[in-house]
């Protein structure tokens, strides 16, 4: 093994098609630059985690089509209000939603991250199951 490879692995025991690419990439060192910062690991995260429960999709397909007070997401989901004040705080917390007061109502929206969240990961994924 010449010195340059040795240098780009660390002492690290991997195959050789492996450590060929790796030191292409400026070894380990090269591969840890080019990973996203833990920020943005730790929001796309939490975008993850807001999705993966399927009454808040819910939510999202029907703020994508119009903002909604919090009465008729009630009205479509049938769930508790504490239920629903929960599946809402999360999406919120997340950033997909923002929450307006209008007098005595809170009319809810997507935001700009949670509209391009619904446009590509959600409607992508249902016309495909059209298809």
């Amino acid at each position: 093994m010449t010195a340059k490879k040795r240098e780009c692995v660390e002492d690290v025991h991997i195959p050789p098609e492996v450590e060929e690419s790796l030191c292409r990439c400026g070894g380990i060192t090269g591969l840890v630059e080019q990973l996203p910062r833990d920020e943005a690991l730790e929001r796309e995260s939490s975008i993850h985690r807001a999705l993966a429960d399927p009454l808040r999709l819910k939510i999202l397909a029907m703020l994508a089509i119009q903002p909604l007070c919090v009465c008729v997401i009630k009205a479509v989901l049938g769930i508790a209000d504490s239920k629903l004040s929960y599946h809402l705080s999360v999406l919120k917390k997340t950033g997909l939603i923002t929450g307006e007061a209008q007098g005595n109502w809170i009319i809810y929206s997507l935001t700009e991250m949670g509209r391009r969240v619904w446009t590509r990961r959600i409607r992508a994924a249902g016309n495909q199951e059209k298809e």
